[in-house]
């Protein structure tokens, strides 16, 4: 007895090893002595469906809830760390137009020869320009514009028009003069919101390392109101480069009126611009350009970065 029924294991166990590996698979995906289904019972599959469906379900309910309470805690105008507290700290970079294309360049050349390579730095400060010169493309722009003055700031809930005409020969009508050997750059100070720059208007207290034209332009200001700006002047970085630089004007004025700020993120609000034209500087040679905005809270090379000031190169063919 005890031979014969090992006889019959051994059977059995052999009949098993010959099921095909297909015919395992069915079974194993859908076994129809015992009803299972991946080797569960369907009343065991539909808890755990059950399970997880309300796993889940909760778990995006919690993620939806917490998401909306911190919304509740933001303002899309107002960024919840300003000023000190920010990344972007209290001390406004200096922006230049138009920009090379290539990352990290930052040589503007421009072959005046050659109507298709100038041609391409024009297209880039048109573009630059189109929200200035068409309101309607910023957000709120047109409804609460004002045209501001030293002696009209805007009122609450305004801001102030930038008026491109008022950049002389440094439009798109001239080409920015590009086909001229006498290019226009255009300057801005970067957006900082909150931040109010203390102004240098007493014509007294201009630090020693402001150029001398600039301390004689303030100087001769008659409105005490026009002092309320911040400065910008540029200039060749070395002494080989002052040489080569050639005579500069600034449009329509050297500096950014103090009644743009300060920035509150307030629609239709456009960054003043400064249009400096550098007349005739000398051909054929890379010039380093060096750029800054002055007032007494921004700071020149402070903890070795550019901070309040914008450097380029500049090569007129």
């Amino acid at each position: 007895m005890h031979y014969g029924s090992k006889t019959t294991f051994i059977g059995t166990d052999n009949e098993k090893r010959k099921t095909p590996f297909s015919k395992k698979c069915i079974m194993y995906a859908y076994d129809k002595d015992s009803g299972e289904i991946f080797g569960r019972t369907p009343s065991s599959l539909a808890q755990i469906g059950i399970f997880y469906s309300v796993f889940y379900i909760t778990l995006v309910a919690i993620f939806s809830i917490v998401l909306w309470v911190f919304f509740q805690t933001l303002d899309p105008r107002i960024p919840t760390k300003q000023l000190d507290r920010s990344l972007i700290g209290t001390n406004p970079g200096l922006g230049f137009r138009p920009m090379p294309n290539e990352t990290h360049s930052t040589l503007i050349h421009i072959n005046s020869t050659l109507t298709e390579e100038y041609t391409v730095w024009i297209k880039r400060l048109i573009d630059f320009l189109e929200v200035y010169k068409t309101p309607g493309l910023t957000p709120g722009r047109g409804e609460n514009i004002a045209t501001c003055s030293y002696d009209q700031p805007p009122g609450k809930g305004k801001v102030c028009n930038v008026e491109v005409r008022a950049f002389d020969q440094c439009t798109d009508e001239n080409r920015f003069y590009y086909d001229r050997q006498a290019p226009c750059i255009f300057l801005k100070l970067n957006k900082i919101y909150g931040w109010n720059p203390i102004f240098y208007d007493d014509p007294k207290e201009l630090p020693d390392e402001m150029p001398e034209w600039l301390k004689s332009y303030i100087r001769n200001i008659t409105n005490p109101n026009e002092l309320r700006t911040v400065w910008v002047s540029c200039d060749g970085e070395t002494v080989a480069d002052k040489e080569l630089i050639g005579p500069i004007s600034y449009n329509p004025r050297p500096g950014f009126p103090g009644y743009f700020f300060p920035f509150e993120n307030a629609e239709g609000y456009l960054s003043p611009l400064v249009a400096v034209q550098f007349k005739r500087p000398h051909n054929s040679i890379a010039i380093n350009v060096l750029c800054k905005a002055w007032a007494k809270n921004i700071y020149h090379n402070k903890n070795g970065n550019r901070g309040g000031s914008a450097h380029f190169e500049l090569m007129i063919d």
